[in-house]
């Protein structure tokens, strides 16, 4: 996360307001649409600098895609436990030692993007037809009240906002 944000594990409220400030209003479900693309531009415009992290323990734009394919993974499982049953129990993760154990920076976006796109397509064709009551249910995650973790579309789809100029330089 960039300096300057809230903490995901022990400013969690503050960390998804944050993050769910950058989805506003907009379907979630369309912008995760358009994620892939706007994945393809960032590497783009990042070019040499994808593996360059911005400042000490911030992540390279390579290391963000890696986490996002890695949050893909996970919520895939959340998804499907908010959808088919009330008030389930998820496991949390260690974003940063997933980064740093997975080795995100030694791959290359197309090896990251052949995991996403596909995982994410099957997301979306599983969560599109749920019913609004549906998308709303809550999962319980040890580290943080169900108040403050918002139904997983939502949360899935916000670091999805961020800019290309966002992921190179700490703000």
């Amino acid at each position: 996360m960039a300096q300057g944000s809230p903490d995901p594990v022990t400013q969690a409220s503050a960390y998804h307001k944050q993050l769910l400030s950058l989805l506003g209003n907009d379907d979630p479900a369309k912008v995760q649409e358009e994620t892939p693309a706007a994945l393809r531009a960032m590497f783009q415009e990042a070019a040499q600098d994808k593996r360059t992290r911005p400042a000490e323990k911030e992540w390279s734009i390579l290391e963000l895609l890696g986490h996002i394919t890695d949050a893909e993974i996970v919520v895939s499982g959340r998804y499907r436990w908010a959808l088919g049953q009330d008030g389930t129990p998820v496991l949390g993760y260690d974003q940063d030692l997933w980064v740093e154990r997975l080795r995100h920076n030694d791959k290359e976006p197309d090896e990251l993007l052949e995991t996403f796109i596909p995982m994410r397509a099957s997301n979306l064709k599983l969560w599109r037809p749920a019913s609004p009551r549906a998308k709303d249910r809550a999962v319980k995650h040890p580290q943080r009240a169900a108040h403050d973790y918002p139904p997983p579309q939502r949360r899935i789809a916000r670091p999805h906002r961020l800019t290309p100029q966002q992921t190179i330089e700490p703000v």
